[in-house]
């Protein structure tokens, strides 16, 4: 039998991207041949990190003269606000024709996993009879509250009487929700604009045509909702991560330079001084009130923190690193987030909840501060403070995703992480997930043998 020939398109997007290329790893080690889709302008950071793999990578012309969106942007991370999120990736589909005309030109195909948001792959796919299968970058527990409250009437009803109400759905009543809880395009599908809203309704159609989801975590994390997706919602979804370890830390090279801040994290290791990892990802859009408030938080909690900003979160005209300097290292570059987390200084996140954090996060054993400002990160926050109790909620001032966050609140949770009792606590608990989240990753382990079985089904069906 031949070996599996297996097609990767991720969404163009850092935090979409970068689980897809371990996946590609996955795949490799499973005696797959894969080839990865891309744009021209992803194609150096792809190329980057996976050069020393054998994956074929495929540029797709991306469409140009797109309304709204700059020339030659390619990819959320460089857009000018995250509001235009949305045409980027309708825009995507016009690349339809050149994806099908090099599909036709490639060996036969296993199966082909391709980013959610790519909905139009599935008719190709159906055109030239491969399965496929969606990638979205959720948990289980998301996925599966998403969809519950988006088909529940009473949501509907109580957001337009309470906003404050807790309620529970029957499916799940050990825990209590409020509209707060929700991205408001899920609680509200009248709040997108028309574009936005089609755009979404496609997509999801598509995922419940497609063969099957794959998802970046493990059974055992959250076999509840794993359970409760595959018997109740469909398609089927498979655990096959986290994928984040399906990389080994990289070797150091002989001319290897050491980042300043992994020089600042080494004298923070000794001089026993725990710090508090601060990343939002490059995607938030923080207002510039918002930003003092987390400095003045930080500045009086005394704790020493190593703070990544992303793009527009952070203008130093108040002499705020002066002032923290020796305690507290801000960084306006790029870095390898699980570097940082796995260093032994870092003894706290605070962090947005992306999926992708969560994941590093609990694979580094390190415990959360958990702020959700977008997309189904609020779920994310509830899912690691109430579920898996591995961290503690970073409190608005109205309770709801977008709101503000007085500093005295960011000092309070800040320095419980890092110096209370409660902190030593979500630290033992983390350290246990992480173990598990090792363990499913292992030979014989769940992930592992569940990306085995979901590559023999398809293989077999297509030979």
């Amino acid at each position: 039998m031949a070996s599996p020939h297996i097609l990767l398109f991720p969404f163009m997007s850092k935090g979409h991207t970068i689980p897809v290329l371990h996946l590609a790893r996955l795949l490799l080690h499973r005696g797959a041949a894969v080839t990865l889709f891309t744009t021209p302008a992803n194609r150096p950071f792809i190329s980057a990190a996976l050069s020393d793999t054998t994956v074929s990578i495929i540029d797709l012309p991306f469409p140009q003269n797109i309304d709204g969106i700059p020339p030659h942007v390619e990819s959320t991370d460089n857009l000018p606000e995250m509001s235009k999120w949305p045409r980027l990736a309708i825009a995507a589909k016009l690349m339809k024709p050149y994806f099908e005309q090099t599909i036709n030109s490639l060996p036969r195909i296993s199966f082909m996993i391709t980013d959610g948001f790519f909905g139009w792959t599935l008719e190709s796919a159906q055109k030239f009879g491969i399965p496929r299968l969606v990638y979205y970058g959720m948990s289980y527990f998301s996925m599966s509250l998403s969809t519950v409250a988006s088909q529940s009437q009473q949501l509907l009803i109580d957001l337009e009487l309470d906003n404050n109400k807790l309620f529970m759905f029957p499916s799940f009543p050990w825990i209590k929700f409020s509209i707060k809880d929700f991205n408001p395009a899920v609680a509200d599908p009248e709040c997108q604009d028309k574009l936005q809203s089609e755009f979404i309704l496609e997509h999801v159609e598509a995922t419940k045509k497609s063969y099957g989801i794959i998802v970046n975590g493990f059974y055992e994390l959250e076999s509840v909702y794993a359970d409760y997706w595959n018997r109740e919602i469909g398609p089927k979804a498979w655990c096959v991560g986290p994928l984040c370890l399906a990389e080994a830390p990289q070797k150091k090279q002989e001319n290897y330079q050491t980042p300043s801040w992994i020089q600042w994290l080494d004298r923070k290791q000794e001089e026993g001084k725990p710090v508090l990892y601060v990343a939002f990802g490059s995607q938030a859009d923080i207002s510039r009130e918002q930003i003092k408030q987390i400095k003045t938080g930080l500045e009086k909690s005394g704790v020493n923190f190593f703070w990544v900003a992303g793009k527009n979160q952070v203008e130093d005209d108040d002499g705020f690193e002066y002032r923290v300097k020796g305690r507290g290292m801000l960084v306006k570059e790029w870095v390898d987030q699980r570097e940082i987390l796995e260093h032994s200084s870092v003894q706290g996140f605070l962090s947005h909840c992306g999926w992708n954090s969560v994941m590093e996060s609990i694979c580094a054993k390190v415990p959360i501060l958990a702020w959700p400002m977008m997309a189904e990160q609020p779920l994310n926050a509830k899912m690691v403070v109430e579920e898996m109790g591995i961290g503690l909620r970073v409190e608005t001032s109205d309770g709801s995703i977008n709101g503000f966050v007085n500093w005295e609140k960011l000092e309070k949770v800040v320095k419980e992480l890092m110096e209370g009792e409660m902190g030593k606590e979500l630290r033992e608990k983390v350290k246990q997930i992480g173990g598990a989240a090792a363990e499913a990753m292992a030979e014989g382990g769940s992930s592992w043998n569940a990306l085995n079985e979901l590559i023999n089904e398809l293989h077999a069906e297509r030979e």
